[in-house]
């Protein structure tokens, strides 16, 4: 039985990865201050006692693996690049509460920490935190690296490349080369069929009609053979859309979740805890937004199990 420890969990994408891959897997906790994540969190594995929004900070637990996606905001080239420096009490500043965490548990050292987070922490705006975070790691008795993985080469049919940080106690280096790759999968297989898709998410803003096939921020951008990075929102630019013919449409949440990997079981029960905010459930897409694809978690933890 592996241990994880969730941090910034979101919709339990490592937890999902391990069960899809079958090995027996117990969230010892999962952390995540989105109250709607958490209802989806909890439908999705229903078999398991609920969670609620936590901080384990002094907490005793023993993990065996530690994920820890920290918010990106701050730090993304489409953000406004607050930083992420301690004390600074950004969004993306929270990475240094993991190092709290860890230091917090003693003796006791999770086997593997893993961080999840966009480009451009390694950006030079940003590389003095992440070089500082390494150095923290190092202290504690971690050996890391990183490398930018992209959705694409994982099966899934969306550019989304993020940079993986993987800290081991083993003294060893994890072998990113060694993960195994898998041929992108057809677009189709993901979307549903525009004619049964329903009339709301049709493009109706002409800020987003007028900046089809436009380049820059003001862009809409028509999917062809691969979805560009799932974010938050799907209806404002920039903005991604399909040509159905005699109309644009936007991707349904469902969608969302499929190009991140997820099941149909697991989005039919996040979908049953989640109420329409207007035209959409706004949580689903920014549950799929915020979250890391699945099979990236796959091919990893069966390089390192």
């Amino acid at each position: 039985m592996i241990k994880i420890l969730e941090l910034f969990g979101g919709i339990g994408s490592p937890r999902c990865a391990l069960r899809n891959i079958g090995v027996p897997v117990k969230s010892i906790d999962y952390v995540e201050i989105d109250e709607a994540a958490v209802r989806s969190y909890n439908a999705m594995f229903a078999d398991e006692p609920p969670y609620k929004p936590t901080s384990v900070v002094g907490w005793n637990l023993k993990p065996d693996i530690m994920i820890h996606g920290s918010p990106c905001q701050d730090i993304s080239v489409a953000g406004h690049q607050r930083g992420a420096d301690e004390g600074s009490e950004t969004r993306s500043s929270l990475m240094w509460e993991t190092i709290k965490i860890i230091q917090s548990m003693g003796v006791w050292r999770p086997r593997i920490v893993i961080w999840e987070n966009v480009k451009a922490v390694t950006g030079k705006k940003m590389i003095k935190n992440y070089l500082r975070y390494i150095s923290e790691m190092d202290s504690l008795g971690y050996t890391s690296n990183n490398e930018i993985l992209d959705a694409r080469d994982f099966g899934l049919p969306q550019a989304r490349q993020r940079c993986f940080t993987v800290s081991m106690l083993s003294g060893q280096l994890f072998s990113f080369g060694n993960m195994e790759m898998q041929q992108m999968r057809d677009i189709s297989e993901y979307l549903e069929n525009n004619n049964t898709v329903p009339e709301e998410y049709t493009v109706t803003q002409p800020s987003v009609l007028n900046a089809i096939g436009k380049t820059g921020i003001r862009r809409a951008t028509v999917i062809k053979d691969f979805a560009y990075t799932i974010t938050c929102r799907q209806d404002r630019t920039p903005a991604q859309v399909i040509d159905c013919g005699d109309r644009y449409r936007y991707l349904t949440e469902k969608e969302c979740w499929m190009l991140q990997g997820y099941t149909d079981e697991d989005f039919q029960a996040a979908r049953k805890v989640q109420q329409k905010n207007g035209r959409y459930r706004m949580a689903l897409y920014k549950q799929a937004g915020n979250s890391i694809p699945v099979p990236i978690f796959e091919s990893m933890f069966k390089c390192m199990l």
